[in-house]
């Protein structure tokens, strides 16, 4: 957790004169470990993630709405999303990703850590201005919203009470609708520079059971907006969301998918799942449900990614 806590860069986008044509880009390598962020992040310092934020992107008829990463608690535009960046490139999408809610006036590396501040008054603003860019730049209407862990939650607030109407899908990874026990502040507590940091987090609380955050997020009895579609993502091994049921909530216009059900070889706990093959497919099948495939099924480590087939296999 410390290496993937090391660092979290903002990631801004300048444009160009002439729009590009997602459908036309050459593909772009995409790895499946998740540490691979943080490596970039700390070697590539203000590196942009492959495949995201052209703001000269414009949806193609075939994917007619541009997607928005929301990273997780302590997470970034580029450590949080190795890739889903160079994937939803791929696949044809303007993808687009930022780093919210670092704490201000604190010692690195926590000030270049994400979804540390406030989730109403810091968090959720940040990320409905970025979903405002991200639709004049496109001239979109609507975006979908792929969120992992605390960003789900800020996605499902987006969607809710910061931009109604302007949310068509949201795709939670290792949500936690309804809270997480403590696992968030256990994951920090002993990474150098962090854990006397704790108290000034206020994210950490705003995730626990029954807090004003969620109370928000469930008022009128649901986590989820009218007619925005839903799918949820969890791993039984999740160690930061728990338990990991906290993320299968039914609705109307919700697809509920526990990783393991049909593929047991997968060990993906709750940072492996952000890189997940498996889960990948599921996001993408949810953004794309008129296209849909067969998910795969791969021997996932935890924390490491996919194993590699014996040689002679």
């Amino acid at each position: 957790m410390a290496a993937v806590a090391a660092a979290a860069f903002v990631v801004t986008g300048t444009g160009a004169a002439h729009a590009t044509d997602p459908t036309s880009r050459a593909p772009i390598p995409v790895p499946y470990s998740f540490l691979t962020g943080a490596g970039m992040a700390l070697t590539q310092p203000g590196a942009e993630l492959p495949g995201a934020n052209d703001w000269t992107c414009r949806p193609s008829a075939a994917k007619p709405r541009p997607v928005v990463l929301v990273h997780g608690t302590s997470g970034g535009a580029v450590t949080n999303w190795p890739t889903y960046g160079p994937l939803l490139h791929n696949e044809g999408y303007c993808v687009f990703t930022l780093t919210y809610g670092a704490l201000p006036d604190v010692p690195w590396p926590v000030s270049v850590l994400g979804g540390l501040s406030d989730i109403t008054a810091v968090s959720v603003p940040q990320v409905g201005e970025f979903v405002d860019r991200v639709l004049a730049a496109t001239g979109a209407q609507q975006v979908d919203l792929v969120g992992h862990s605390q960003g789900t939650l800020v996605s499902g607030l987006v969607a809710k009470v910061g931009r109604p109407g302007k949310v068509h899908t949201v795709a939670s990874i290792a949500p936690l609708w309804e809270g997480s026990g403590g696992g968030m502040r256990r994951s920090l507590d002993g990474v150098p520079g962090v854990s006397e940091q704790l108290g000034q987090i206020p994210a950490l609380s705003q995730m626990s059971p029954g807090s004003e955050v969620l109370q928000l997020l469930w008022s009128g009895g649901s986590p989820y907006a009218p007619g925005v579609r839903y799918l949820n993502v969890v791993t039984r091994y999740d160690q930061l969301v728990t338990p990991y049921t906290s993320g299968l909530v039914p609705g109307p216009m919700t697809t509920n998918v526990v990783i393991q059900d049909g593929c047991e070889q997968d060990h993906a706990e709750h940072l492996a799942i952000a890189s997940d093959p498996r889960a990948a497919d599921f996001v993408l099948n949810a953004l794309d449900p008129a296209n849909p495939r067969a998910p795969r099924c791969e021997a996932i480590a935890p924390y490491l990614g996919p194993i590699p087939a014996p040689p002679g296999s």
